[in-house]
Parts: structure tokens; C-alpha cells; sequence
């Protein structure tokens, strides 16, 4: 679907709820629960549609509860040769080799397409060239800009799929991201699960 599609799709299902008097649907939320404590995500179906659907697709069919880790961290420590710095954590189910639980990759969203970007706590995708990402999750820790459509961490300037940003618990990524690790790999990967947060339920932002 694309952004302009999407954009009248949400549009008109926010008047529709209007002339009957009702809210317009809360952006779905998801949790992930860690042996270093949990952490809240909001998505972003209106401006990142179908990143937010493969996702949830993870999400629903417990791809993640089976199979999910964060395995990585991209700090200074670790990249010193790399001209342009972030920090990340990264997780998902396929990484070496790739799992059984992987789905088909998908088409990139760009933050120019969905102007969404690269701040704290964002929630983005993983890939190598743009239509690969699949499974592979990260989240930012700090504004991470070099990420953003036109950045320079990709060679290829297309940068990577934000769809949507950490709302409660940024501690726990943190803690995350301070753990051992050789090179950029963690020592101990740190084990996930993920469901959606019941509709209604209260999640305070930090």
C-alpha cells in the first residue's frame, strides 16, 4: 500500500469513527519482555504500513516469542574504525543461521516516504540492501540521524525503516546495550518475547 493510499485509507476510517461519535483506533502497541526487564513500543501503521504489518505478523504468530534475541549492540567501543558511529540494539529470529520462523523479506519504507525518523528509542529495520529486511529489529539509543534517509551509514543513502519508538521502559535497551560483548556481538544473547499490548491498557511514557 502506498503512503498516499494509506494516508486516505486512515483518514477515512478517523471520519467514519467520527460521525458515529467514536475514537478514532489507538496505535497498536506492543511489549517485549527480557530477563532485564520490558519495554514498550508504539507503531506506526499510518506512515509505515507495511513495516508495521510485518511486524505485527511476527508478533501475532508468536515468530518472536519462539525464536526472539538481541544479539548485537553498536556502541563507540565497538566501531572505531567506522567513520560514522551509531548506537543500536539489534535482535530478531534469523540472523546465523537463518531460522525456519523467518517470513519472505519486504519492500523498504524510507523515512523520506514516511517521515518518520531516527530518534530515541525509534524502532527500525534491519537489512542489507533496500527489500531485504525481514526479522532483524533495532533500537536506537540517542538520536542515530545517519540512519535516516540520505544518511551515511548505508553506502546506498536509502537508509533504514523506522516504524515506530520505545514509549516506556528505554531503561531495559539500555541495559541492553551496556551488556559484554566481543566485537559487536553479545557475550550472552538476551532472549525475547512480544505481544501486543491489550487495547485500553495503561503504559505510561517515560
Amino acid at each position: 500500500m502506498s503512503k498516499p493510499v494509506a494516508s486516505l485509507w486512515v483518514a477515512a476510517l478517523a471520519a467514519a469513527a467520527a460521525a458515529h461519535g467514536a475514537e478514532p483506533a489507538a496505535p497498536p502497541r506492543v511489549s517485549f519482555e527480557t530477563a532485564l526487564g520490558s519495554f514498550v513500543v508504539e507503531l506506526e501503521p499510518a506512515r509505515a504500513p507495511r513495516t508495521v504489518a510485518n511486524f505485527l505478523r511476527y508478533v501475532d504468530e508468536g515468530r518472536y516469542t519462539e525464536g526472539g534475541r538481541f544479539y548485537r549492540v553498536v556502541r563507540d567501543d565497538n566501531q572505531p574504525d567506522s567513520p560514522v558511529k551509531i548506537a543500536v540494539v539489534q535482535g530478531g529470529i534469523g540472523f546465523d543461521p537463518p531460522s525456519p520462523l523467518e517470513l519472505p523479506p519486504i519492500a523498504h519504507e524510507s523515512t523520506a516516504e514516511t517521515g518518520l525518523r531516527h530518534l530515541d528509542g525509534t524502532i527500525s529495520m534491519a537489512r542489507n540492501e533496500p527489500g531485504s529486511a525481514s526479522s532483524e529489529i533495532f533500537v536506537c539509543v540517542g538520536d542515530q540521524p545517519e540512519l535516516d534517509f540520505g544518511g551515511r551509514r548505508n553506502p546506498d543513502g536509502q537508509g533504514f525503516a523506522a516504524f515506530g519508538r520505545v514509549v516506556a521502559g528505554m531503561e531495559s535497551v539500555r541495559a541492553i546495550h551496556r551488556l559484554a560483548a566481543e566485537g559487536q556481538l553479545l557475550v550472552e544473547a538476551v532472549r525475547f518475547s512480544a505481544a501486543r499490548v491489550p487495547a485500553g491498557a495503561e503504559s505510561a511514557r517515560e
